[in-house]
């Protein structure tokens, strides 16, 4: 596949995320994919269904905007932000009723049109600020 074509079927994935259309990564992801920084509790699509239900659990309104695509050859990168207003439980976390906006960073390797691995960098502290589970740097100061 091309690099558009490759940025294409990663646009698809993102598009699903806002739809709540999970089923579309059966045919996104391979069955051997790994997220390396937010492991999943089984290898490929359904690991990854898993992960995202917990978002759609704790942010029912969840909404992924992409901001910028990179793509060379088996690489797409992008970079954007997701929002959501913490209505159920995440992570062990109650819901709050706070919304959030928490941007994000990834890169995915595709092989054989489907994506085999991805890295994410999303805004971990500023979500736990957000949500105000942990102190912002103003509310510490005394």
């Amino acid at each position: 596949m091309s690099a558009e074509e490759n940025a294409a079927l990663i646009h698809r994935g993102f598009e699903a995320m806002n739809t709540k259309d999970l089923d579309v990564f059966d045919e996104v992801l391979a069955p051997t994919y790994v997220n390396h920084d937010m492991p999943a509790p089984a290898p490929g699509p359904d690991g990854f269904k898993q992960v995202m239900a917990m978002f759609l659990r704790g942010f029912p309104d969840f909404r992924l905007t992409v901001e910028e695509t990179l793509a060379q050859g088996d690489t797409v990168a992008t970079r954007g932000y997701m929002t959501g207003t913490h209505d159920g439980e995440f992570m062990g976390i109650p819901a709050t009723g706070k919304r959030v906006t928490v941007s994000y960073m990834d890169f995915w390797r595709l092989e054989n049109g489907k994506a085999v691995e991805n890295w994410v960098r999303l805004d971990q502290l500023g979500l736990l600020q957000q949500l105000g589970v942990i102190p912002t740097p103003e509310q510490a100061t005394p």
